[in-house]
């Protein structure tokens, strides 16, 4: 009666009625204990369970296999892990059951190597001895720790004892070379399957959604005999994790209509979505469904909401459900969120009060997620004084052993201007994933130095890594900012990513291998590519090809460009900005106007030219014909003084970058104040003399500010470091280290 009020979730009455029988006389004997013990398991109570084990000692049944074995199932569920080692320990006999609880709380815990060490024991005392709860439990372990050879070996043994077909197995299995194998055994094992359960189709839909084929996932997901709760929430995070937001909200709404069960992961999973499509309005209809509901006091879910606000722009909303947790429930990634939020959204002096203040409270709570997190944003902002001291707490508290803060610190230097410090990093670091080697790419690239990029492809190759779609995305773009003209290398390379690396090229590529062929000026082999993609490219893969037109003055294939752009993303910011500029440059002023009013009536914002550069620890933000600045007058002056200075020494302004119908005398003012010259002009009167001037741009400097600051460091005789959208621009005694080309 006890065991099945037990098993029947009825615990309470279970737990009476052995009162009751206490009470009548009668003695328990080992299957009471074990009884017992499982309504406490499903109870969760702990005191309960100590005082049963105390009475078990008492009345000589702790020496009973099976009693033993059930307060090591009590201790493992409550997270006494110290416990259930000694019960083990202890123990004068022991069953496959005993090996089984104490490796699964080892697996539950994250003790993976000390589980593998019991695995071994266990077959030195009895090959033969593990079933298929041990082996299940052994391959999830293998899967979570990325443990390869471990796991081909209890593969092997579990073929070698004829485990492999048992569902539990097989199921195990499928999750492992899921994680640490390839699709190919995936797909070889699912097939051979003679038995399948809910739980098989969703460990495969999981399968397709992590090598990233969501179409074959989907596919998987419609074959399914028979659909739960869990099949659904694991297509929806597989739509997250490959950042198809739209789509995870269309099966969500399908979700609702079929009236499916909604969990905590559901709906964490959904406001992920809202975050990758970072939709103001969907964002605040999801809010408000996960509120009405209930689900906001949930720690997941308050994360999720607000790393979805500061996504969607709506960092007042963030703030409030940051300010509305006490303090001590403020997590690490809760501030992580809010940091790089402000990051996004230019509100660079919030972000840096944040971090500061995070550092003076809760100086230990800075976890290797928050450090690579934030030292990301020191390289976004190249704010290369606060990332270093990132840097050293990172050593400080051994962090850098972590590949993702070993990864952020190389990037962090690279992106701050400090090519061989960054470089310094990646020769430190003890091991690499594909990440380390994409961020030393990258380095490289945003100083423009191809040829370095490439040498560092070798040695890939040498060590037999293979590349990424990013890393693919990187080479690529190393052929851009080559000394010599190697464009049948890179041709080859673009043609070897699908037969030899089995990388499929996207648009991204395309526009990669477009921009390089429009940089040696081959323009119309550039068009000729894009219409010979065997898919509908991007917007993104045109816009390569017109930046070229611009750069190399050919208005024949620009117009062509810029109409299959305007015919793409008609809605997009950009494209009304082109149209409005297109306009204006043909000195239509009338047309330029009425596209600039149709924006304004549509609520759609241009996205602000800014620069800004770092002094005294705080961050400077400029735009154009900006006058905010506390120096505004000195900065002013300044910049007059530099002008009639460049203009001695052959400066011509270039007013072709004004696209405003005003007078002439108008124009020169509105090229004088673009906000990368206010910035430089900022940083020369205020860094001490013969100190290289930094100065950082969310946008790429137009021809004439590039020009002047050409200029600028003959007259000034200093160094002008600028990273815009391109890259890396050092001025240099009248020369720039992009070679005029950007």
């Amino acid at each position: 009666m006890i065991s099945g009020l037990a098993k029947s979730n009825c615990q309470n009455e279970a737990v009476e009625l052995f009162f009751e029988m206490r009470e009548s006389g009668i003695e328990p004997n080992e299957f009471t204990f074990v009884a017992l013990l499982t309504a406490c398991m499903r109870l969760l109570d702990l005191d309960l369970g100590s005082q049963i084990h105390a009475f078990s000692v008492k009345t000589g049944y702790n020496d009973c296999t099976y009693v033993a074995n059930a307060f090591m199932g009590l201790y493992g569920k409550c997270g006494c892990l110290d416990f259930v080692v000694q019960l083990f320990d202890e123990m004068p006999n022991r069953d496959i059951a005993s090996w089984n609880t104490v490796i699964s709380c080892m697996v539950k815990e994250g003790m993976y190597d000390k589980a593998f060490e019991l695995f071994h024991d266990m077959l030195s005392l009895d090959e033969d001895r593990a079933d298929y709860l041990t082996l299940s439990s052994l391959l999830v372990a293998c899967a979570r720790s990325f443990s390869i050879t471990e796991g081909r070996m209890i593969h092997a043994y579990a073929h070698k004892v004829g485990y492999t077909s048992n569902l539990s197995v097989s199921n195990a299995l499928i999750g492992f070379h899921s994680k640490c194998g390839c699709l190919k055994d995936v797909e070889t094992l699912f097939g051979r399957m003679r038995a399948r359960d809910v739980f098989t189709w969703t460990e495969m839909i999981n399968a397709y959604m992590g090598f990233g084929l969501v179409d074959m996932a989907l596919a998987t997901f419609e074959r399914m005999p028979e659909k739960n709760c869990i099949s659904y929430n694991t297509l929806l995070s597989g739509y997250c994790q490959n950042g198809e937001g739209s789509k995870a909200l269309k099966l969500f709404c399908k979700m609702l209509e079929e009236g499916m069960e909604l969990t905590d992961f559901t709906l964490t999973s959904v406001i992920n979505a809202c975050g990758l499509i970072m939709d103001l309005k969907i964002s605040q209809q999801i809010h408000a469904f996960v509120l009405k509901f209930g689900y906001g006091s949930n720690d997941c879910i308050e994360t999720a909401l607000l790393e979805m606000c500061t996504r969607s722009g709506r960092m007042n909303d963030a703030e409030k459900i940051l300010h509305r947790l006490p303090q001590d429930k403020s997590s690490s990634f809760m501030l992580t969120s809010m940091i790089c939020g402000y990051a996004r959204k230019s509100e660079l002096d919030k972000a840096i009060s944040l971090i500061s203040r995070w550092q003076y409270v809760k100086p230990n709570s800075i976890d290797e997620v928050a450090s690579a997190s934030i030292l990301g944003v020191c390289g976004d902002l190249g704010f290369q004084n606060l990332g270093e001291q990132f840097h050293c707490q990172a050593l400080k508290y051994g962090f850098l052993s972590e590949i993702g803060v070993g990864n952020a610190t190389l990037s962090m230097y690279s992106k701050c201007g400090e090519i061989e410090q960054a470089i310094k990093v990646f020769d430190s670091m003890s091991e690499y994933d594909i990440v380390s080697w994409n961020c030393l790419l990258a380095a490289h690239i945003l100083h423009r130095q191809g040829d370095n990029a490439l040498n560092v492809w070798k040695n890939m190759q040498k060590l037999g890594i293979q590349p990424d779609t990013i890393t693919c995305f990187l080479i690529i773009s190393a052929y851009k900012h080559t000394n010599a003209n190697l464009l049948e290398q890179c041709r080859n390379f673009f043609l070897s990513m699908k037969s030899l690396h089995k990388i499929e090229p996207n648009s991204d590529h395309y526009a990669c291998l477009v921009s390089v062929l429009g940089y040696w000026d081959l323009l119309e082999e550039a068009e000729e590519t894009i219409e010979n993609i065997p898919f509908q490219p991007k917007a993104s893969v045109w816009r390569a090809l017109l930046d070229s037109c611009r750069i190399h003055l050919n208005t024949t294939i620009g117009r062509r460009a810029a109409k299959k752009i305007l015919s793409i993303e008609p809605q997009d910011p950009s494209t009304y900005i082109l149209k409005s500029n297109l306009y204006s440059a043909s000195g239509r002023w009338h047309c330029s106007e009425l596209v600039k009013q149709e924006m304004k009536e549509k609520g759609i914002r241009k996205f602000p030219g800014r620069s800004w550069i770092i002094h005294e620890n705080k961050v400077h933000s400029f735009f154009g014909r900006d006058k905010s600045h506390s120096q505004s007058k000195d900065i002013c002056s300044a910049l007059e003084i530099l002008f009639l200075e460049c203009l001695k020494v052959g400066y011509v302004p270039d007013t072709s970058f004004v696209l405003h119908e005003v007078e002439e005398h108008q124009k020169m003012n509105f090229l004088l104040y673009h906000s990368g010259k206010i910035a430089v002009t900022y940083g020369l009167i205020t860094t001490r003399p013969g100190k290289p001037v930094k100065v950082n741009k969310n946008i790429n400097l137009c021809g004439d500010c590039h020009t002047f600051l050409k200029y600028i460091s003959v007259v000034t005789k200093r160094e002008i470091h600028v990273r815009d959208a391109s890259g890396f621009h050092c001025f240099v005694r009248g020369e720039c280290s992009c070679g005029d080309y950007w």
